[in-house]
């Protein structure tokens, strides 16, 4: 039945092959299994289900996941976010991470949380039975050519291969290549053999190895299909009842007749690697239904796991597929538990088996048998990167500590502490490096391997001790395992190395003659470093000493510069030596190592062979700090009398003197453990305070000054830089508060007893004769062995310190005494002087207080336009070109200035996102529609230029542009083709310039009539004049943001620059604005830029709290006139853009004399009329109760062309206070455009908000207070319908529920698979699946990613988007501009995640939210991504169309 079911033709029909699959096969198997009706059966079954108490949700990738830091007992316990809301760990210290896909929720496990195991939800439960049954086979001649995935190949690549193999169209390939990433295959040809073999067959491409193809015959490719739709059957089954779940656990672990591993369990693991990845994800997933929810057969899936081991790190090795879907991942759903993995270990031998499957991998050794890494190819260097995860298993392993110990338990750890140490003898010595005389070296050696491969071990190697610790017998043991590793790993080193008698000061010592600076030697120890870490010093003997000390004596001579031929990769190794990642393990070690040898030898024995090791015996100098750091750190356990909580407190100050910092800051300094904890958080509070963090920046934590005093100069873990910067910190904070400048070393804690012995090195022969020979070389007149430094340490330990700051602090005070003397007298003589002149003093203040006030008319009333309109004095106004740098004073006839401005469409104040763009060809702009779908934005950094000066710049950075062309060209921030250029002074994107004007009204008051019907004759007077208008509104708007109202200076419209200027910016905003090519001789040009004027002071208003009157109104209209013909109805204009045509359009129609007055009145009754028509507006959108007749019959004639009315509002108290809130953003954009045509200034009142602004408003614009006054007819009347400005979309104040949200996307257009890349919208909250091709869709000619096609419809080529699973914020415009910006969500040290690396808790910052609002609000997007983008030339060359 099979074959007759699937794969029938060349495309898959899922849908259709399911529908049968139920009906023939899978429907009779429910009947069979539940003896009866499967929808009655099932439901029995799962009433008397007991389900496991686990919850076991495997989770998808991107789904959030929580680790509680309290209480998992290591980082791989985590819930999901169901369970983790229902879970007392909600109130602890947890940890936020996104899922990468195979893993699932511990819920219900006893063993991964040491409190709180269970949710609400789940509880402890048992259960009981039931069966099921399979099918057979038919045969047809037809085949499929099947392409699988690997992870060699990218897209392009496949794409291409696809294209030239198959002769599909670019389309087919990508969905082919789609549906293989996510599936692990697809057929890409369906017929007889030969048409599939000669597809396969033309498989080739250049760059790397072919495609992974085979021909199979289709009837096993429909058992394949029916296989997993098989395996997904049975693991909805066993949802209904445990019964089921048991039997299957049951039947897939029994062995077959094969005997061993032939049990259907096994064998699904061995052909793991064979099997494709929707295959294997498929059964994983019914593995962790099945076997890992319940414990007895965890237990013996375990053992099967841990026999197989071996051969599953094999093929993983082999396979090209990701961890992720392979089944060497489940591990960690294994070994983390700690009773199976204590099993593992007893019973099965676990850690020998995964350090010797790790050494199997590793075979290039040397001739001593040491690890090689010379040299590695791609392909080793590939099976390395993969052979790192067995390191991974045995941390697993190891994460647990026993807390009792068996026999076996014993036995077996120590074999497998053999296995270990074999691991790490192969490591002592490796890389050993040769001091390079002469010549430079010639080709850098490889050091990334073993360092790696160090790193990944270090904590392995910690946890390895802290197991030892645990246990006498089992420390003892390992002590001596260590002991004999290390003798023979010595016994392998000592060619040439000559015994040799030192003496000095009486005392003689026997070494062996050995030179750093002549020898091999090397920077990996990690035997000595072992043993170090053992705290058992009950055998000892020099030669323990001796590698350790080498070590020191090379970092010592790297700093010095005796190793600058070696190339960087030595200064590599020196650095992360001492960085925070590996010193714990290397130079911490080495420093107890030699603490150890002083402690337990004669100290002038000790201080010889140092003085031979650092080639210094002959001039008895001093090894600078070693001395220094085998007294002086006493910080670790077991050396001085402290604990772990000192050592990271210790850490935490000298980290803090440098600077305050952040807290993700600190955690990198900080040393981490297994569990991925510093314990910084336990100690913090007492060393440090708090600085949270303003609207940009990240919280701080400061050191308090009362920790100051445990600050040590020459603690052991600073470089020489990070001391340099302490020093002076410190130094400056003494200055500041008028202490000591002195940086006493602070009172150390006393050794314990072992270490005791230690600080007699201070009082031997040999180290008083070099602090003699150093004070010597110090007072010779030509000293030249001896540094400052050397001095210092010298006197920091050994001179009585008391004495020295007694004397500085007695001439501390004496100075102090003294600056007090001569500011007291200083002050009498200032006091003196001032009485002496009283009255000239007085004369200075009433001169600066007059003035200071502004030169307007104080008590006059100001009133913007109109017969009444204020007349203001035109003062006299000088600017400064950017570019020459000349100064030119504001005249009717002078030279052009211009300012640098940026057009762009724009839908800020969009309440219509979804509306079709017309025709650009045939638009016509003349009305605006209320619903502002789309407007056109200037907006201007207000930089001044000669016109001149700025066409010179223009056409050089186009000249640069055309040249560029011939080298290799790249995307920069601005794109000159399409007239984009920066702003020579501040650099922002712009992309025409606007003429700088005076208020042109102004001009009119000065009876110029003879200009303007010079103008009239012209063919685009209107239009020059009426740009010009725009221009002057544009220029002091934009100059608003500077507090400098009305003082920027106007220069005279009427001069041939001034008209090519208005032209040039006409144009643009007509080309930009419509998306059209420029032409000069368009009607629509005035028409775009009185638009433009319209559309930007209403974005702009007052705190940008414009209100759009539209609300649904497209059913709505009024009385139908056949004389009106085409044109819109009333509630289908917007008010303001028409006001701003009509005064702009009002002088060149205007036919009888141009007088000022008539003008102004002109004005007054155009305003007049388009208010009466916006209060008609406002009455349209709502009706009110229990009016005066005169208000229900006017309301009763315009609602009858309702189909249905508001809210009613029955008093006329609120009718009143509304109709003031509704019109009020009206009133404010008008007050804006009155103020700038006609130069009167604005009255403070009305620039704040106030309870009496709206009469303010009104007085200015010469309205009456009521304006229902307006018509004759009415007195009180209206309501209105005010709806605030366009606001990005509320965002939830916990991330997880952005990521939860995130995780429930699918891609619309993958069958239901989950996006990788879920991107949120934060202008209308739209979710997009970003960054893949199977979104892409074409635009203009060229394929763009999800985003930016979604930038074009919802928000004309501009978008703000947050990339959930990055936790960062995405600005895009047009293809090829973009950045990224931080996002508004901190966690609790004021810090963001991007990339969600830390997983702190992450909440919404309201203020950071706001700053991106407003950044959106004032157009100022694309200057932020052009700055970006200057700053970071990387962001450049990113794709940004594809996202």
């Amino acid at each position: 039945y099979v074959p007759k079911i699937y794969c029938r033709g060349p495309n898959p029909a899922p849908q259709r092959e399911d529908m049968l699959a139920q009906h023939v096969l899978l429907g009779p198997m429910e009947w069979y299994l539940c003896g009866e009706d499967p929808a009655f059966g099932f439901p029995k079954l799962e009433q008397a289900n007991k389900p496991s108490h686990l919850c076991g949700r495997v989770f998808k990738v991107g789904e959030p996941t929580y680790s509680c830091r309290d209480c998992a007992v290591d980082p791989t316990c985590v819930l999901c976010m169901e369970c983790f809301l229902g879970s007392i760990h909600r109130e602890h210290r947890y940890r936020m991470t996104t899922s990468g896909g195979g893993g699932f929720c511990d819920c219900g496990d006893t063993e991964a949380w040491k409190e709180g195991p269970y949710c609400q939800k789940h509880e402890l439960n048992t259960s009981e039975t039931a069966e099921e049954e399979v099918q057979l086979s038919e045969k047809s001649d037809t085949y499929y050519c099947m392409l699988f995935n690997d992870e060699v190949h990218t897209y392009e690549q496949v794409i291409y291969t696809l294209q030239k193999a198959v002769n599909c169209t670019q389309k087919e390939a990508i969905g082919f290549a789609t549906t293989v990433d996510r599936d692990g295959r697809r057929s890409v040809r369906y017929g007889d053999f030969q048409y599939c073999d000669q597809a396969k067959s033309r498989n080739t491409s250049r760059q790397t190895k072919p495609l992974k193809v085979q021909v199979m015959h289709s009837s096993i490719v429909a058992h394949q299909s029916f296989g997993l739709k098989l395996l997904t059957w049975l693991g909805s089954v066993i949802g209904y009842s445990d019964g089921l779940r048991r039997i299957l656990c049951q039947v897939g672990l029994q062995e077959g007749p094969d005997g061993e591993n032939s049990s259907l369990v096994d064998k699904l693991m061995l052909y793991d690697s064979k099997l494709w990845k929707g295959a294997r994800n498929v059964y994983h997933q019914l593995f962790m239904s099945s076997l890992l929810m319940d414990l007895k057969y965890k237990k013996l899936f375990a053992i099967r796991f841990a026999r197989n081991y071996r051969q599953l790190q094999r093929d993983y090795m082999e396979d090209d597929h990701e961890r992720a879907v392979s089944v060497a991942a489940l591990s960690v759903q294994l070994f983390t538990v700690p009773t199976l993995a204590r099993m593992l270990i007893t019973e099965e031998n676990l850690m020998t088996t995964i350090i010797k499957t790790f050494m199997d991998h590793l075979r290039h050794r040397d001739i001593q048998g040491r690890f090689q890494f010379e040299r590695y190819t791609a392909l080793q260097a590939f099976k390395f990167r993969r052979v790192q995860s067995l390191i991974l298993d045995l941390k697993y392993v190891l994460i647990s500590k026993p807390t009792e110990w068996s026999d076996d338990l014993r036995r077996k750890f120590l074999e497998g502490f053999d296995a270990f140490l074999e691991l790490l003898k192969c490591m002592q010595g490796m890389d050993p490096i040769t001091r390079q005389v002469g010549q430079h070296i010639e080709m850098e050696p490889e050091w990334e391997a073993a360092f790696t491969l160090q790193m990944k071990l270090t904590l392995v190697i910690s946890m390895m001790q802290d197991w030892c610790a645990l246990d006498e017998k089992v420390l003892i043991e390992a002590y001596k395992k260590c002991l004999t590793v290390l003798m023979q790993c010595h016994s392998g080193f000592t060619d040439g190395e000559q015994p040799i008698v030192l003496s000095m000061c009486g005392h003689s010592v026997e070494t062996i003659r050995y030179c750093v600076s002549q020898e091999k030697v090397s920077i990996h120890l990690p035997v000595s470093r072992l043993l170090a870490g053992m705290n058992s010093w009950k055998i000892f003997q020099e030669t323990k000493n001796e590698h350790p000390l080498r070590c020191l004596v090379l970092c010592a001579q790297v700093h010095a510069g005796m190793w600058r031929r070696n190339g960087f990769s030595l200064v590599n190794q020196i650095y992360y030596y001492h960085n925070v990642k590996c010193r714990r393990e290397m130079f911490d070690k080495d420093i107890v190592m030699l603490q150890t040898g002083v402690s337990m030898m004669d100290p002038n024995h000790f201080l010889m062979i140092m003085l031979s090791r650092f080639e210094l015996y002959q001039i008895f100098s001093s090894p600078d700090y070693v001395y220094f750091m085998s007294t002086g750190e006493r910080f670790s356990p077991g050396i001085g009398q402290v604990n772990a909580t000192d050592e990271i407190k210790r850490e935490i100050i000298h980290q803090l003197s440098i600077r305050p910092m952040a807290h993700s800051e600190l955690v990198k300094a900080l040393p981490e453990d297994e569990n991925r904890e510093t314990g910084m958080e336990s100690v913090i509070e007492e060393v440090a305070c708090f600085k949270k963090p303003g609207l940009t920046g990240r919280g701080l934590y400061e050191l308090k000054p009362e920790c100051a005093k445990n600050f040590n100069l020459y603690f052991y873990h600073f470089s020489r830089a990070e001391q340099s910067k302490a020093e002076e910190a410190q130094r400056k904070l003494k200055r500041q508060n008028r202490e000591d400048t002195a940086l006493p070393p602070p009172a150390l804690p006393p050794f314990c007893p072992l270490f005791a012995s230690l600080v007699n090195i201070l009082q031997s022969d040999v180290m008083l004769c070099i602090m003699g020979t150093i004070l010597q070389w110090a007072v010779e007149h030509n000293g030249y062995a001896w540094s400052e430094s050397m001095l210092q340490r010298v006197w920091a330990f050994y001179l009585n310190y008391c004495l020295y700051k007694a004397e500085r602090k007695r001439k501390a005070e004496i100075a102090r005494l003294r600056r007090e003397k001569i500011m007291a007298q200083m002050s009498e003589m200032q006091r003196h002087f001032i009485n002496e002149n009283k009255e000239l003093f007085q004369q200075t203040l009433e001169e600066s207080g007059r003035e200071s006030t502004f030169p307007v008319i104080s008590d006059a009333k100001l009133t913007a336009l109109g017969p009444e309109q204020t007349r203001v004095a035109e003062p006299r106004q000088v600017v400064m070109c950017i570019l020459c740098q000349e100064e030119q004073e504001v005249k009717v006839d002078s030279r052009a200035m211009v300012l640098a401005a940026f057009i762009q469409r724009s839908t800020v104040l969009s309440k219509n996102r979804n509306k079709i763009t017309p025709d650009p060809e045939k638009y016509d702009p003349l009305f605006m529609h209320p619903d502002l779908s789309c407007g056109t934005h200037t907006g201007s950094c207000g930089h001044i230029m000669h016109a001149h000066c700025w066409q010179r710049y223009f056409d050089a950075v186009q000249a640069k542009e055309q040249r560029r062309q011939q080298r290799l060209r790249v995307h920069t921030s601005y794109d000159v083709e399409n007239g984009e250029f920066l702003c020579p002074l501040c650099e922002c994107l712009s992309n025409t310039v606007i003429p700088l004007l005076p208020p042109p009204r102004v001009l009119f008051n000065r009876s110029q009539v003879k200009a303007l019907q010079l103008l009239r004759n012209e063919d685009c007077a209107s239009k020059s004049e009426e740009i010009c208008i725009f221009v002057c509104g544009n220029v002091i708007i934009f100059m608003e943001g500077t507090k400098h109202l009305g003082s920027a200076t106007m220069e005279n419209p009427y001069s041939e620059s001034i008209k090519e200027m208005l032209t040039t910016f006409g144009t643009a905003t007509y080309k930009v604005g419509l998306k059209v090519h420029p032409n000069e001789e368009d009607p629509r040009v005035p028409i775009m830029c009185w638009g433009s004027c319209a559309y930007t002071i209403q974005t702009i208003g007052t705190d940008l709290l414009i209100w759009l009157l539209y609300r649904r109104f497209s059913e709505f209209s009024l009385v139908p006139n056949e004389k009106n013909g085409n044109l819109p109805c009333i509630l289908d204009i917007d008010m303001f853009h028409l006001l701003v045509s009509l005064v702009l359009s009002f002088p060149a129609i205007h036919c009888q004399d141009f007088s000022g007055v008539s003008l102004g009145t002109g004005d007054l009754h155009l305003f007049h009329l388009v208010t009466m028509a916006h209060i008609v507006q406002i009455l349209l959108t709502s009706s009110t109760g229990n009016q005066v007749p005169q208000e229900t019959q006017l309301i009763e004639q315009l609602n009858q062309y309702l189909t249905g009315a508001a809210n009613k509002i029955s008093s006329g108290w609120h009718l009143w206070r509304n109709l003031k809130v509704g019109i009020m953003p009206f009133l404010r954009c008008s007050a804006l455009f009155f103020h700038y045509l006609n130069g009167v200034p604005a009255p403070s009142e009305i620039q704040v908000n106030g309870a009496n602004q709206f009469e303010h408003l009104c007085s200015y614009l010469s309205l009456p207070n009521n304006l229902t006054c307006l018509f004759q007819e009415n007195s009180e009347i209206l309501n209105t319908y005010a709806r605030e400005s366009n606001k990005l979309i509320d965002l939830p104040d916990d991330y997880s529920c952005l990521i939860n949200q995130a995780s429930n996307f699918s891609c619309p257009k993958s069958g239901g698979d989950k996006s990788r890349a879920p991107t949120l919208c934060l202008v209308c909250g739209t979710m997009l699946c970003s960054q893949s091709y199977c979104c892409q869709t074409e635009l203009e000619g060229e394929d763009v990613g999800a985003c930016t096609a979604h930038t074009y419809t919802c928000g004309s080529g501009v978008g703000i988007f947050l990339r959930v699973r990055e936790c960062q914020v995405l600005f895009l415009a047009g293809k090829t501009k973009g950045c990224f910006y931080p996002p508004p969500y901190l966690d609790d040290y004021g810090e963001t995640d991007q990339g969600l690396r830390r997983g702190n808790p992450l909440h919404l910052c309201k203020e950071r939210f706001k700053k991106i609002q407003k950044l959106w609000q004032q157009h100022s997007i694309t200057e932020e991504i052009g700055h970006a983008q200057e700053a970071n030339q990387t962001l450049v060359g990113i794709d940004w169309q594809h996202l």
